[in-house]
């Protein structure tokens, strides 16, 4: 006992240390950064192909996508894959790492302030967990400003609310964080108000470049598509083709560039994850309402919203894009900042669901395919653990009201 408790200080005193937290960060992205330039995997292919496409189209023809032609993303995407040809197309995957790297440390600094030096340690833990992809998508940008945007909305709404706002024009998904605080925060107004100048501005500066109406394609774009095959929905016409049934098998979608599942069922269920995903979300926000006019403060109430919010779009969609899980990191590293350890259990599990995610791709993707059973099991554990925590979520939430206050940021 006595021996073992100046080993505990010691770890408590290089927990709490911003250099020590520094020197983790520069070791944990050296290591993504490796892995996204030379792992044995296919995991950059987002970026070397169809990111630098889109790049090169636009330098060599003027064509940008979202201005002269319909667009997957919102018109801000943009930004960020132009910029990772500043060296050249010839070197874009590095440029491109560099500039997530560029971006996650702006992010870790904000982070790593005050008593939150801990909270940085679980996001780098929550990288390694998650691998390369966490580097290697358009939405580690958003995870980013996500987290910046959230550590600040209690100190600074307005630059909070231009921030998501921001964020949300990028890739879609930040918008539910905007929601959160719409409903919790008593600077609700200034928060909207920012975050409309620059929803006008983008719009405005998308008009003028003429994208008229494409520049809302983002709407529409994939609302046809089917089931992917790691979706939590899918789960159950993945062991229907792998134990044989009538129709149902995995085949690529060549306009999609994804895998995606047939069989009986497959259109209607696909059909009905959109409406059925507003209506969760709809019902999250109204518990959201609910425990905030109970009496419960913005600290109690925002970290559960938040969380239920964001997990809610992975678990009921009929996309499961490994990247997505990345989301989770922000309202954990909210909940951890504002509830501290209550939010243990979340994080526990979102590092449980971040190295299944990194199992199943990019390392063992094909097996998934392929139908193999480990793969299969762990993909069915890791949607398991995706509602496992959304009921976390929303139990927390539920009972937001009667619990004490919590810390603030």
């Amino acid at each position: 006992m006595t021996e073992s408790t100046p080993r505990l200080r010691g770890v408590d005193r290089l927990l709490g240390s911003r250099p020590a937290a520094w020197a983790g960060f520069i070791v944990v992205h050296a290591w993504l950064a490796w892995l996204c330039l030379f792992g044995r995997h296919e995991g950059m292919n987002d970026v070397s192909s169809v990111y630098r496409q889109w790049v090169e189209q636009a330098l060599d023809t003027g064509v940008i996508v979202g201005i002269d032609s319909a667009w997957v993303y919102p018109i801000l995407a943009i930004v960020p894959m132009l910029a990772a040809a500043a060296f050249g197309t010839a070197h874009y995957v590095a440029t491109w790492v560099a500039l997530v790297v560029a971006v996650n440390a702006l992010a870790f600094a904000v982070i790593a302030t005050g008593t939150r030096v801990r909270v940085a340690w679980w996001w780098l833990a929550f990288l390694v967990a998650l691998g390369p992809i966490a580097l290697a998508r358009i939405d580690a940008i958003t995870v980013s400003l996500g987290v910046v945007g959230v550590l600040m909305l209690s100190t600074r709404p307005r630059l909070a609310g231009v921030v998501l706002a921001v964020a949300t024009w990028v890739k879609v998904w930040p918008a539910v964080l905007i929601a959160a605080a719409v409903v919790t925060s008593r600077s609700r107004w200034r928060i909207v108000l920012a975050g409309a100048v620059v929803s006008a501005g983008v719009v405005i500066l998308a008009l003028i470049l003429g994208g008229g109406a494409r520049i809302l394609s983002f709407v529409t774009e994939q609302a046809g598509r089917g089931l992917q095959i790691e979706a939590p929905i899918t789960t159950f016409w993945m062991w229907a083709a792998f134990t044989g049934q009538p129709g149902a098998s995995v085949y690529f979608d060549h306009e999609i560039i994804t895998y995606q599942v047939t069989g009986a069922g497959v259109d209607v269920a696909a059909a009905a994850m959109t409406p059925l995903l507003v209506v969760v979300v709809a019902v999250v926000l109204a518990l959201g309402v609910r425990a905030v006019r109970a009496g419960a403060t913005m600290a109690q109430v925002l970290p559960s919203l938040s969380l239920s919010l964001v997990v809610a779009l992975i678990a009921v969609n009929k996309v499961g894009s490994p990247q997505f899980i990345g989301w989770i990191a922000v309202p954990i590293v909210l909940g951890l900042a504002m509830a501290g350890g209550s939010f243990r259990t979340p994080a526990f599990i979102a590092l449980g669901i971040a190295a299944l995610t990194q199992v199943i791709y990019p390392y063992l993707y094909f097996d998934l395919v392929t139908l193999q059973p480990g793969m299969l099991l762990a993909l069915t554990l890791r949607n398991i653990l995706e509602f496992v925590l959304l009921g976390w979520a929303i139990r927390a939430l539920v009972l937001s009201p009667s619990r004490r206050p919590l810390a603030t940021l």
